[in-house]
């Protein structure tokens, strides 16, 4: 399941948070290739939602550099800080798409409105065409009769879907999970893993924070493990969530992998491995 593109798209550097006298994340340097889907788990505040937030600014990290497609996003060591202006910091965190796990749609617009909404404003693309792509958005999420339905009436699950298609509107670099099942009802889930399913074997590449740890053996290309705000572990999902090397992680997983084993075929030795296209940057 390695990815076999060698371009970074995205490198943060000795990223450094704290809140007050918690230190949530403690120097935490990652490469992202283009095309890998990389998880990111963990116990509860062990500092991967943080790390996801800190990858497009939504936190702004205490110390650390942030490079999204060569373009900096964020410097600052010791004392040396980098200027960088309003647009050249949207610019760069436009290549990112973030999905909540709360949705966070308007709940005053449309299924069709909510992702029309950024090209309209950011892009200023012509609504005709930014109208134009949302229905191509929602189809392929599965939502061509959503298109003029309000939030309130769809379901958690649907819901969550339109927040993937609006951030795939803004045609960004990479997509940004926050445990993007957590806030649905247990039926609803798999259709929204459906749709990151789709998204990976289209090749998008992908950070994601979650739970699903039969998602992470299923998907990734790489596992990271978070713990206390470092990155306690990180490598191939069939190597290192079955391994037994590192007792946290495997006191922390055990829970959800003999279950997978149990419920599902997903976390099996003999599952077909995801393969991706060579880089063409």
């Amino acid at each position: 399941m390695t990815a076999t593109s060698t371009e970074v798209v995205l490198s943060a550097r000795g990223i450094q948070k704290s809140f007050g006298k918690h230190h949530v994340l403690r120097g935490i340097d990652l490469d992202v290739h283009r095309g890998e889907v990389v998880c990111l788990i963990g116990a509860s505040g062990s500092g991967k939602t943080s790390l996801l937030r800190c990858l497009n600014l939504l936190l702004e990290p205490d110390q650390g550099e942030i490079v999204i497609e060569g373009a900096p996003l964020l410097r600052r060591f010791g004392t040396e800080r980098l200027k960088l202006s309003n647009a050249q910091v949207s610019a760069a965190r436009v290549k990112t798409g973030m999905v909540f796990q709360n949705f966070n749609l308007f709940p005053h617009r449309t299924a069709l409105q909510n992702i029309i909404e950024a090209p309209l404003v950011v892009k200023k693309v012509p609504r005709a065409e930014a109208e134009s792509q949302a229905r191509k958005l929602l189809s392929r999420m599965g939502l061509t009769d959503a298109c003029d339905k309000y939030p309130s009436q769809l379901s958690g699950g649907q819901q969550q879907r339109v927040a993937i298609g609006r951030a795939l509107a803004m045609q960004p670099t990479i997509m940004l999970f926050d445990e993007p099942t957590s806030a649905l009802d247990p039926e609803l889930i798999g259709e929204v893993l459906a749709a990151i399913r789709q998204l990976a074997a289209d090749g998008m590449t992908m950070v994601i924070v979650t739970h699903e740890i039969g998602l992470a053996y299923e998907l990734a290309d790489r596992v990271i493990f978070m713990d206390q705000g470092f990155i306690a572990a990180s490598g191939d999902p069939r190597e290192l969530l079955l391994s037994v090397a590192n007792a946290r992680l495997a006191a922390f997983v055990g829970r959800f992998t003999e279950q997978a084993r149990l419920l599902s075929p997903l976390v099996a030795p003999a599952a077909t491995p995801r393969t991706l296209s060579p880089s063409k940057g």
